[in-house]
């Protein structure tokens, strides 16, 4: 890669912050209005169980990451293409995991706003990160990564 293409996937923003800051809106917005739209009773043990299904696709996605010997950061470049374990059901099992440990939670706090506010985070994850990572990995692994894009899907 050149100056002009670094070689990393100039991502607009960490994805672990972009669902931390939207999830920081959402708990602003219910202090000013508050928006808490589920029953009390299923809503901690289906929370608690989307963290922890999250939480466990993260931690096997690193571990992935680092048996083949490659970046989980999105600003470092990427050595390696990693397309085995969970990889082969989404191309993109760590946003997946962000994704329900955001919801989770929204559902444990109970907090509407949360839930609502994850339709900006997806879009940004999709076209601010995501389109850009897909991009950067096409031109750095070709065709290995197009064959790869066509049979796994983007998320699940």
């Amino acid at each position: 890669m050149t100056d002009e293409h670094p070689d990393h996937a100039n991502v607009l923003a960490l994805p672990p912050l972009v669902y931390l800051a939207f999830f920081a809106l959402g708990v602003g917005l219910n202090y000013v209005w508050s928006l808490a739209p589920l029953a009390n009773g299923p809503r901690y043990p289906v929370g608690f169980a989307l963290v922890a299904s999250g939480v466990l696709l993260i931690a096997r996605a690193m571990v992935q990451f680092r048996q083949a010997g490659t970046h989980i950061e999105p600003y470092k470049p990427t050595t390696a293409l990693v397309t085995d374990g969970v990889f082969r059901w989404s191309r993109n099992p760590i946003y997946l995991a962000l994704s329900l440990i955001y919801v989770g939670i929204g559902v444990i706090a109970n907090n509407g706003w949360t839930l609502i506010l994850l339709v900006p985070v997806l879009i940004i994850m999709r076209y601010g990160v995501i389109a850009r990572e897909e991009r950067y990995l096409e031109c750095k692994f070709g065709e290995t990564y197009r064959r790869y894009k066509a049979t796994v899907r983007r998320w699940l």
